[in-house]
């Protein structure tokens, strides 16, 4: 059985103070991330590996971004949960600086609620039926899936491009047997 990630009666809970930010800040930017289950303890941490690791990931990495957001990322919010469900860490890696808890709880607060009670509902539903429609044609007509990369070399494309410039086919591929033997020649 797997020991556990530190003993639960000196650990702090609840609230982190800015002392305790500051510290897991400045321990992350001297050393990096690395073992979360043993940063607490060399940062000098009364935490938990997976709180200090859920702490800078949502809330003090630098790249985050704290302002609202805006109509592009909404729609392709949208876009993606037509395309790809509930898979959170998923559409936030489409979104610079978004976290998929940040992703997930702006959905189901803000954009679930907007298109279930607008007219954009029979919108949101057209617009799934059309990508599933797509992919099952794709599959049909025995198309080979192949992979695809942007202009990026693959990292999400900025948010000041609208929508509709963003490639949201996500499908992979691993490369055949004759294309790996021709290379090695």
């Amino acid at each position: 059985m797997r020991k556990p990630c530190c003993d639960k009666q000196y650990t702090n809970k609840g609230a982190w103070s800015q002392q305790e930010d500051q510290k897991l800040i400045d321990y992350i930017q001297k050393h990096g991330e690395g073992c979360w289950r043993s940063l607490p303890q060399a940062a000098g941490l009364l935490r938990c590996g997976k709180s200090c690791r859920l702490r800078w990931r949502n809330y003090l990495r630098p790249d985050l971004k704290r302002d609202g957001f805006g109509e592009d990322e909404e729609d392709l919010i949208i876009r993606l949960h037509a395309l790809l469900g509930n898979r959170w860490s998923l559409i936030a890696g489409r979104l610079p600086g978004r976290t998929d808890n940040e992703v997930k709880n702006y959905w189901n607060s803000h954009i679930r609620k907007k298109l279930e009670s607008s007219h954009r509902n029979t919108g949101f539903t057209r617009l799934r039926a059309e990508i599933s429609s797509a992919a099952r044609s794709k599959r049909q007509a025995n198309v080979p899936e192949t992979q695809v990369f942007d202009s990026n070399g693959g990292k999400p494309e900025p948010s000041n491009k609208s929508s509709s410039d963003i490639n949201l086919d996500l499908t992979l591929s691993i490369p055949s047997k004759k294309l790996e033997s021709s290379d090695e020649n």
